[in-house]
């Protein structure tokens, strides 16, 4: 059994092909596999940087490099951008750098279509620029769209990244060189955390875990357990900052690294996250079909009511969360 960093708890593990049949699962039927049309997705202001985005965002990390085959990983990319999946997300320490390897190789021919974020670990400045040089030369590109500060663990990781010297100050500069669009900070566990680094700072946009299952999880002093109060978890701590600040949001996790599959349709955990008021998800797609089946459900999105949210939270039952929010609290991102 496998919950978070204790090994025990609520879900069985899940091997390389179960994950890829699970996720299939719930999917709406589409056309054969490349005779889907090309054309735009619907489209959202990434917050108050004058960027329009695609609601679907390509998620290019631990589901990406499930690619073993290089040409196919290219195939992938080119059929997402293909269909107007053309927001690619990846990350500096992605694969050790494969993942913007492989983005760089389809770069080269088709920067001018794509929406590019990358996201940094580095957590001083010094070390940041070095980053930012190496990931512009393995996308081949001399800027970005968005540049995230990658995966804020905390209170004292933001004290890390905001103190003099601190990463924080490469973005800026990236962002007043014009190196960067757009910064921004991405978080997977610590909504309090991230609560306080968007009010304290410039930020742009920001990338969170939101999903059906991580709604409503709260600390307390008797330790974390789902709550019924609106202002907990990611939802009700940090998106409204975000929202109010007028910042672009990319929800990330919306099947919960696969903890919710089998919990509710994969079709009604992605509703659930772009009916947030959110710019985009972003979708790790580990299969050319899967590209496909999402780029259709992108176009046919219909936003689901808020009464409908809360019935699919209240339906994923307490041990399927805290065994999530315990797994995303010890996660290292790919």
């Amino acid at each position: 059994m496998r919950a978070g960093g204790d090994g025990t708890g609520w879900l069985p593990r899940m091997n390389r092909r179960q994950f890829l049949e699970a996720v299939a699962v719930g999917l709406v039927a589409t056309p054969a596999l490349g005779s889907l049309p090309s054309g735009k997705l619907p489209t959202r202001a990434l917050g108050r940087t004058g960027l329009h985005v695609p609601i679907l965002g390509f998620g290019s990390g631990s589901r990406f490099l499930m690619y073993k085959d290089e040409d196919k990983a290219i195939e992938a990319v080119n059929r997402a951008i293909d269909l107007g999946i053309t927001y690619i997300d990846t990350a500096h320490a992605y694969g050790d750098g494969k993942s913007e390897e492989r983005i760089g190789r389809v770069m080269a021919s088709r920067r001018k279509e794509v929406t590019l974020a990358t996201k940094l670990t580095a957590r001083t400045a010094d070390e940041a620029r070095r980053q930012i040089e190496l990931s512009l030369k393995r996308l081949r590109t001399d800027h970005l769209e968005v540049l995230h500060i990658h995966e804020l663990k905390g209170i004292e990781d933001l004290a890390a990244i905001e103190a003099r010297g601190g990463v924080l100050e490469a973005l800026y500069e990236a962002r007043e060189q014009k190196t960067t669009r757009a910064i921004g900070i991405t978080c997977h566990a610590q909504p309090a955390a991230l609560r306080t680094a968007l009010e304290r700072h410039d930020f742009d946009c920001t990338q969170m875990a939101l999903n059906a299952g991580l709604a409503r999880m709260a600390d307390t002093s008797g330790g974390i357990k789902a709550t019924l109060m609106g202002s907990s978890g990611f939802e009700g701590l940090a998106l409204p900052v975000a929202t109010r600040k007028r910042m672009g949001v990319i929800a990330m996790k919306v099947f919960g690294q696969e903890q919710l599959i089998g919990a509710a349709s994969v079709e009604s955990l992605l509703t659930y996250a772009l009916s947030l008021p959110i710019s985009l998800a972003s979708v790790g797609m580990p299969r050319l079909e899967h590209i496909e089946h999402n780029a259709v459900f992108a176009r046919s999105f219909v936003a689901m009511p808020a009464r409908e949210r809360q019935r699919l939270q209240e339906s994923i039952e307490s041990g399927r969360k805290l065994a999530m929010h315990q797994f995303f609290r010890d996660h290292q991102d790919a």
